[in-house]
């Protein structure tokens, strides 16, 4: 007789923890599907075997047996370890973690199962001759592989930052470093930050393996879809997986790299429960097999190279393009002065210009307008002095309905300022409420460019992948002259016609009340330009903005990350941001209002006390914790419900002990049956 700890699927906090089963079964093992009965009426109930045990903690006698054991939807040994970590790491229930790892879904009928992506089919490929830098990188990823699936943890987990300029061959430099491990035997995990990019990458790695040895996963594959693409992986039959940030998940063994592309991007944080990073669930995943974790980027974050330089990553450059081709050259367009020179359109006359010039060359046009994350910003179109928060450094948000009337809001202190008539830099009475859409650019081009084919390429004209593939498909055949579209033009997009790119208004990303908002400009700004000049002939970038001065968008016209880096890790250090400190969020939500202000107010308190009883217990020193006042969630837009926050930022090293505390909090909660639900988000990407 053997004894297991299983855990349960059931949503209630109040069953988040192990019930002991026994079995007759030799074969049982961690990981295991099995199905029990549980409750009062003996009802059966899925669960996962977390442990295995000679002797259960309760008596014997009135433990009940398994009913069933699921082997075909089993998981792993480590995966059950990852959700135990993830459990800790993120103070999520057990269940909200094997989620992410099982398929969902129902198998389809036999004969009836559907491919995703079944019209790609691949051609074969021959490998590139890699260039000199390819071939170094290359070789020392490689070496690092080789060296992997040792299984004894004597080896410090290998973690590469592949930074190389837009174009210089980094997919190559990764299917080089997959097919290695193919041949050893080992599996592969290929994340891209878009679901809209797997589609291309799939075509690729098609040509390159064959189509038969590759799986997909992201979240807009439907229920069928997704559990025969998951029973395919768990069988072994594919040993690549291709996807979304959900990828990570996929139920392989022996993994000997995963590769997170565009590794900067914030869609590899998730921004619903359980909110994990990506990079730290594949780095835990792999640290099980001895694998090797590769980011690869033309901008990396600012937290990856910051660990570049305190040695936890080791940096790999490619800083040549791979057909040679020049960088394109990038022209900063000041909007004060056309606005001053009496031009008042969206297009500065340097812009229209080239858009002109490159449509009689027969080139192609790529327009950046940036809506996601869009956030109103009130700024000065004298001076271009942006209102923000003295206390945060970030952009105010302008509200004009909200509940105490106009105003302008931080939204990370929840403080709130008066809308200026003039502006307190200049005098000006330029004040204006900033803002431009997709869509009235598209207006615009129409009315200043008649005869040119123009198409959108944004969230709104995409509703599926056959509008993607559509719009996409006719600008690489040359019949759209224009493309504009938001973040999805800047991406892994690969088109040789392209001669010029305009940014049409680079403060949207800039003057985002959020701390990275330099870096995400300098990012998506590098991204989009790397889009031009792909031919044979070098492009042409041209910045418009407000605020020419800025280091993010200077460092950006000129290609220099070092510089930006510098710039930007210095105001991080000096107020504590990632990577030198932590943001925690605390969401704190109930359909009471009253009760989910005071248990916000209840949760400031009880971290102010945990934290200053471990420095008075001689525990490490955690007194540099600030811990904000709470805020109602003014966008939150829950039905019938209501939201506080807290934010808390924590001293380098602190992150852990924090998410502990709140843990903590939450089940004091819960055993005071209070109705409200803790959410705890660890340096989220949307504070709004």
């Amino acid at each position: 007789m053997k004894y297991i700890n299983v855990v349960i699927e059931n949503k209630s906090r109040h069953t988040d923890n192990f019930f002991t089963y026994s079995t007759e079964r030799d074969d049982i093992f961690v990981g295991a599907k099995v199905m029990v009965p549980f409750g009062p009426k003996d009802r059966p109930k899925e669960g996962f075997v977390f442990e295995i045990t000679d002797n259960p903690e309760c008596p014997i006698d009135k433990l009940k047996s398994i009913l069933e054991v699921r082997e075909n939807e089993s998981l792993t040994e480590e995966i059950i370890k990852t959700v135990v970590w993830m459990k800790q790491k993120y103070a999520i229930k057990y269940f909200d973690g094997v989620r992410c790892f099982i398929p969902g879904g129902k198998p389809a009928k036999e004969g009836k199962q559907k491919e995703p992506y079944g019209d790609i089919k691949g051609k074969y490929t021959p490998p590139e001759a890699l260039t000199a830098e390819q071939q170094s990188a290359v070789y020392e990823i490689g070496k690092a592989v080789d060296r992997s699936g040792s299984h004894d943890g004597s080896r410090s987990q290998e973690i590469f930052l592949l930074h190389g300029v837009t174009a210089s061959g980094k997919t190559e430099v990764y299917m080089e470093i997959i097919e290695k491990c193919l041949k050893q035997g080992k599996t592969a995990i290929m994340l891209v930050p878009e679901i809209s990019l797997t589609g291309q990458m799939i075509e690729r790695f098609a040509g390159r393996f064959g189509k038969d040895k590759i799986a997909v996963m992201h979240s807009r594959l439907s229920q069928r879809e997704r559990y025969d693409e998951w029973q395919r992986i768990h069988s072994g039959s594919a040993p690549i997986v291709i996807g979304a940030r959900m990828g990570v998940f996929a139920p392989l063994q022996n993994i000997g790299v995963i590769i997170l592309d565009e590794e900067h991007e914030a869609t590899y944080k998730a921004d619903m429960t359980p909110k994990y990073d990506t990079v730290e669930v594949a780095a835990k995943r792999l640290k099980y097999y001895d694998g090797v974790l590769l980011l690869g980027s033309a901008t990396p974050s600012v937290t990856s190279y910051q660990r570049c330089r305190d040695g936890q990553y080791r940096l790999i450059e490619l800083k040549e393009r791979y057909n040679k081709t020049p960088l394109p050259e990038v022209e900063i367009a000041d909007m004060r002065k056309e606005l001053r020179n009496g031009n008042a359109t969206i297009f500065s006359s340097r812009l229209y210009e080239a858009i002109e010039a490159t449509l009689k060359e027969g080139k192609q046009v790529i327009l950046l307008q940036n809506r996601r994350g869009y956030s109103n910003f009130v700024s000065c179109r004298q001076c271009g002095k942006v209102m923000k928060c003295p206390e945060c450094g970030i952009s105010l948000t302008y509200h004009r309905q909200s509940q105490a009337g106009e105003a302008m809001v931080c939204h990370y202190c929840g403080r709130r300022f008066p809308v200026p008539v003039k502006c307190p830099e200049c005098g000006s009475r330029y004040i204006k409420y900033f803002g431009i859409g997709t869509q009235q650019v598209e207006e615009e081009v129409k009315k200043f460019f008649p005869d040119a084919n123009t198409a959108r390429l944004d969230l709104d004209s995409v509703k599926n992948r056959k509008d993607l593939d559509r719009i996409l498909g006719e600008f690489s055949d040359k019949k759209t002259d224009i493309l504009i579209g938001t973040q999805m033009v800047a991406k892994g997009l690969d088109f040789d016609s392209v001669g010029v790119v305009g940014v049409i208004a680079a403060d949207v990303t800039l003057n985002i009340p959020d701390y990275r908002s330099a870096e995400r400009t300098f990012q998506l700004i590098t991204q989009v330009s790397g889009r031009a000049g792909r031919g044979g002939e070098q492009g042409l970038v041209i910045i418009q903005t407000y605020d020419p001065d800025n280091y993010a968008l200077k460092a950006a016209a000129s290609n220099d990350y070092e510089g930006f880096f510098r710039q930007e890790t210095a105001l991080r250090r000096f107020m504590d941001y990632p990577p030198f400190g932590d943001i925690v969020m605390v969401n704190l939500t109930s359909e009471n209002e009253e009760v989910a202000a005071s248990c916000a107010e209840r949760c400031r308190i009880y971290m102010e006390n945990a934290f200053n009883m471990a420095v008075s217990e001689g525990d490490k020193p955690a007194a540099d914790a600030k811990i904000l006042s709470p805020k109602v969630a003014l966008n939150f837009k829950g039905k019938d419900s209501f939201r506080y926050y807290v934010l808390i930022k924590c001293p380098k090293g602190e992150r852990n002990r924090c998410v502990y505390y709140l843990d903590n909090f939450s089940s004091v909660l819960l055993k005071d049956k209070v109705d409200c639900t803790v959410g705890i988000d660890v340096n989220p990407y949307s504070f709004f």
